[in-house]
């Protein structure tokens, strides 16, 4: 797998400049590249308790992205999953203590704990005044003497940060911190293991898997668990958390591990908050990447009781950028349509004949959504199956309210039906299509000249015509032999979908912004469909001939 990089060893150092650069001067670094890689505020002037916390680099924007008003003081980082040296740690205590004290916020591991006390040990030597609070929030191995410190180390660093901004002396901020470390639970889950720079990637999440309860280091989890889509995958989550947790509200912490789209996550917020906890969500952070694991596809949840107190420093306005911000749960407002986009519905009307060939048509569409969409993957953005299953699906929910007696009035229905659910330009030039079909039938043309005045129509507003590496390519050899039955439409739309394959330039939809090496050998997603539907059409007539 390919990275982003200049080299393995210069890769902190320059990552965190590139951080600084942007910072609007509210960040700086300390000297000592490469071994001292200390990011601290350069607003700061030690009348306050310090925030020091750190660790491995390669859980960004963690932590260097949390140093600036409101939470931590500096971040010292290690190379990438590696603690920093104990040198690197009291560097960081040095530039930003003064008479307040300092508080060293060190997630459980071995090398973080021993760095981090040893530092903590020598800058007390100095008559510095440090405390040290350990973060172990992951319920994932409950019979873990030593339980590892993930994301809800956030919890600690913004509620902990609220405080000393405020001024509150470095007993309280301790007090406080620990009190959170003790409450916070957190648990994460993926689907595949992160690639480290200069690394092979360890492969060991199989197909249809998921690996619960796993490390923020890549580390293995605690079992891996059967995957079939987000709901679920929550509903483990949370079984695992749910015990560890009290009857009151609480705060959540929804954090991309790095390899999550903000789509995915999206919808596992909302699982999270329709879960069997849900009620018990009153705030949520995130969803966003605030402790990554480089580029894992997973997601990790973090709980912590919600209080009045907390929720004042949870929700206190801070400078840095990496901080999500904390949200009340609300219920979802849904407003009326504007004038005129209301769907129209029909007077529906029954034709037993009509809807089976109605629901014969989709199916077929849908049963080709996979092969259509790898179809579509290597020549536009893989979705050509998607978009016809789920307008498909829609038509067969609608197939009651449609008026299948009355043709006409059925293609104008279909129409307005696809302008709504069909996205993409198939869909409005396939809502156009039916619309026209259904006012060339109202002015008495016959069905397979309404289908052809329909296509004539989609032509003039699409601008595509024979040869441009369309569906059309497909349907306009299918419509003009249509009047000798549904197998010489089927042929000449198997013959149209296949020469596409032989077009290397595309003169319409996305494919025409790709080379023609990228269109060579491949049918037209769009044409395919197309000819698959008249042949499985001419199969079902065919077969039912026989039966007769």
């Amino acid at each position: 797998m390919k990275n982003f990089i200049n080299s393995k060893e210069t890769l902190v150092t320059e990552a965190i400049d590139g951080l600084l650069r942007t910072a609007k001067g509210r960040l700086a670094r300390l000297d000592g590249f490469p071994h001292i890689k200390v990011v601290v505020r350069s607003d700061w002037d030690r009348s306050k308790v310090a925030l020091v916390s750190g660790g491995g680099s390669g859980h960004e924007p963690s932590h260097a992205g949390f140093v600036g008003k409101g939470m931590l003081t500096a971040a010292v980082c290690g190379e990438v999953f590696a603690s920093p040296s104990v040198d690197a740690v009291l560097a960081g205590i040095l530039a930003v203590t003064g008479k307040a004290g300092c508080l060293l916020i060190v997630k459980n591991y071995t090398g973080d704990r021993l760095n981090f006390g040893l530092a903590a040990e020598r800058a007390r030597a100095q008559g510095l005044k440090v405390n040290m609070v350990i973060v172990d929030d992951d319920v994932a191995l409950p019979d873990l003497p030593q339980a590892r410190g993930v994301a809800g180390t956030l919890f600690v660093h913004k509620i902990a940060g609220a405080l000393a901004e405020e001024g509150a002396d470095l007993d309280r901020v301790t007090e406080t911190a620990q009190r959170v470390v003790k409450n916070v639970v957190s648990i994460g889950m993926s689907l595949d293991t992160c690639k480290i720079p200069g690394s092979p990637k360890e492969d060991r999440i199989g197909p249809g898997k998921a690996e619960l309860g796993l490390g923020i280091h890549g580390e293995a989890g605690a079992e891996q668990v059967d995957f079939s889509n987000a709901r679920e995958a929550m509903e483990m989550v949370v079984g695992r958390l749910s015990p560890n947790i009290g009857a009151g509200s609480h705060f959540a912490l929804l954090n991309n591990l790095g390899g999550a789209t903000p789509l995915e996550m999206a919808v596992l917020a909302e699982e999270l908050t329709q879960s069997r906890i849900g009620e018990q969500i009153r705030w949520l952070i995130g969803p966003a990447p605030m402790m990554t694991s480089l580029d894992m596809q997973g997601f990790s949840v973090s709980l912590f009781p919600a209080t009045s107190e907390d929720e004042a420093a949870l929700t206190a306005p801070v400078a840095p950028w990496a901080w999500p911000g904390c949200l009340p749960v609300g219920e979802i407002e849904v407003l009326a349509l504007p004038d005129g986009l209301t769907p129209i519905r029909p007077i529906p009307s029954k034709n037993n004949e009509m809807g089976t060939f109605i629901w014969r048509c989709c199916r077929i569409l849908i049963d080709a959504e996979a092969h259509l969409n790898a179809l579509d993957a290597k020549s536009g953005d893989g979705d050509t199956g998607s978009t016809l299953s789920t307008a498909s699906r829609a038509l067969i929910d609608a197939l009651d309210r449609l008026p299948l007696a009355d043709q006409t009035q059925l293609c104008r229905a279909v129409g307005f039906e696809l302008n709504q659910t069909m996205g993409g330009s198939s869909g409005v030039l396939l809502a156009i299509f039916f619309v026209a079909a259904g006012d060339a039938l109202a002015s008495g043309q016959n069905t397979i000249d309404a289908l052809k005045s329909g296509l004539d129509r989609i032509q003039q507003v699409g601008g595509a015509r024979p040869g441009d590496r369309t569906m059309i390519d497909a349907l306009f050899p299918a419509l003009e032999t249509l009047h000798h039955g549904l197998e010489a439409a089927a042929r000449a739309a198997r013959e149209g979908a296949d020469s596409t394959a032989r077009m290397t330039r595309a003169r319409a939809g996305r494919a025409s912004y790709l080379p023609e090496e990228s269109l060579a050998g491949h049918n037209d997603p769009g044409a395919e469909a197309v000819a698959r539907l008249f042949e499985k059409l001419a199969e079902a007539g065919n077969l039912a001939t026989q039966q007769t």
